[in-house]
């Protein structure tokens, strides 16, 4: 309410621009609500306070009527059944270890070299594919491709290489500059 009053005063006390600033009379306004909202609330608060209250002004009912619950556990287990229960607890609790098999790969080192070699042999453009090795293993091909893909590249960076690629998807061209 303060920041209120210290504004409602500046903008009484300073020239005001039409366009940007509202009016003081418009401030006073919105002042009046906001006091009267705050008078609103605090007569709500003083009803809640007001009321009876649980343990002073009204007390709970004594011991709730219902039905007794009789629990009892009748466990009739053998040896093996415990002992699985407790390792199905024991393995669900335990870290779990993975081992990545080793798969083959083609280096980015080995794709660079295998491109500056085999560049030099072509004057025309040709598709990346062609650089691939010859491999049976489907994995190892796919290795291949992404690493050759990233060294044409890095050679075409370097300026060692020119690149074409005729539409989206198409096949990627590559020669000597």
């Amino acid at each position: 309410m303060a920041a209120w009053l210290a504004y409602l005063k500046s903008c009484l006390l300073l020239p005001k621009d039409v366009e940007a600033d509202p009016s003081p009379e418009e401030l006073a306004v919105r002042l009046q609500l906001r006091l009267q909202r705050l008078n609103a609330m605090r007569e709500a608060g003083a009803r809640l306070i007001g009321r009876d209250r649980i343990g002073r002004d009204v007390f709970m009912r004594g011991a709730p009527d219902g039905l007794k619950l009789v629990r009892k556990a009748a466990w009739e287990v053998e040896l093996f059944e415990l002992i699985a229960a407790y390792g199905s607890i024991r393995a669900r609790n335990e870290p779990v270890f993975h081992i990545v098999a080793r798969r083959p790969v083609m280096s980015l080192d080995q794709a660079i070299r295998r491109i500056e070699r085999l560049i030099g042999s072509r004057i025309d453009w040709a598709a990346l594919e062609t650089f691939l090795p010859v491999s049976p293993d489907p994995e190892y091909r796919r290795s291949a491709l992404a690493s050759s893909f990233v060294a044409a590249l890095e050679l075409a960076r370097q300026g060692k290489v020119a690149l074409r690629q005729d539409a989206a998807f198409a096949p990627l061209m590559i020669r000597a500059p």
